[in-house]
């Protein structure tokens, strides 16, 4: 699991994007990809799954 926090959220589209702790990448989030509800600056564990356009977080969960 990697660990993150939300950097934006819209919950509207039901998008955002994580970014990881260790590495400072940016990953997209698609609402499928959630767990839990998340918004913006909230703590989050995630793993990554391929997407269309490159790496997914997925099975995000609220830290």
């Amino acid at each position: 699991m990697k660990s993150g926090k939300v950097k934006f959220f819209n919950e509207v589209k039901g998008y955002g994007f994580i970014k990881d702790n260790e590495t400072s990448e940016e990953y997209f989030v698609h609402v499928s990809g959630l767990v839990d509800r998340v918004t913006e600056d909230d703590e989050v564990t995630f793993e990554l799954a391929e997407g269309r356009k490159g790496l997914n977080a997925v099975n995000v969960k609220l830290a």
